[in-house]
């Protein structure tokens, strides 16, 4: 009696798989998933990509506060006492965390400035609410393309002021020490 080798089954189940994901992303075809070299990878893996890749296009794009439940709706910052708001900061940012959001240069801010971005900002804006979320979604704090004065002073390296200052021709600001030191949880770029 044949007994068929599990791993022939998987491949086949595999490439089945991989057929119906490239029907379901065909209308959707640009050229991030023609860059892919998926001759490359094998057959599960290009399947994650895709489905990655079907599960961003199918993506719903709402207020960060919805992607928690209960929705994270906060105080208004004037409403809070100086204490209230740092305690209240520190659960928020570690509820972002869970939510694979991640703040980056924040240490230019005191925590009323911090809660208050949070609160204005990151919780009304619109992003895509992955079920399956994988990768960080990092929050410019220091909003570097619309002003990059405030990360050029405190965060951008030597080489890095350097490379601004050549290609712009603006003078730099001066160098600080950021006046806050937060150790914020981490999340890879």
């Amino acid at each position: 009696m044949f007994i068929p080798d599990s791993s022939q089954h998987d491949e086949v189940d595999n490439l089945l798989r991989n057929a119906r994901l490239r029907d379901e992303l065909e209308p959707l075809f640009d050229e991030s998933i023609g860059s892919v070299d998926y001759r490359s990878m094998p057959t599960h893996r290009e399947n994650e990509f895709l489905e990655s890749m079907l599960e961003w296009e199918r993506a719903p794009m709402v207020p960060i506060s919805q992607w928690f439940d209960p929705e994270l709706l906060l105080p208004h910052p004037d409403h809070l006492s100086q204490e209230d708001l740092s305690e209240l900061l520190a659960s928020v940012v570690e509820q972002l965390y869970q939510q694979y959001i991640v703040l980056d240069f924040t240490n230019h801010l005191d925590d009323r400035q911090l809660y208050t971005l949070i609160y204005r900002d990151i919780l009304p804006s619109y992003e895509k609410k992955l079920a399956k979320r994988r990768s960080f979604l990092h929050w410019d704090c220091a909003n570097i393309e619309g002003d990059p004065s405030v990360w050029l002073r405190y965060y951008a390296s030597d080489e890095e002021r350097e490379v601004w200052a050549a290609e712009t021709g603006e003078p730099l600001p001066p160098r600080e020490v950021p006046p806050f030191a937060r150790q914020l949880p981490r999340g890879p770029m």
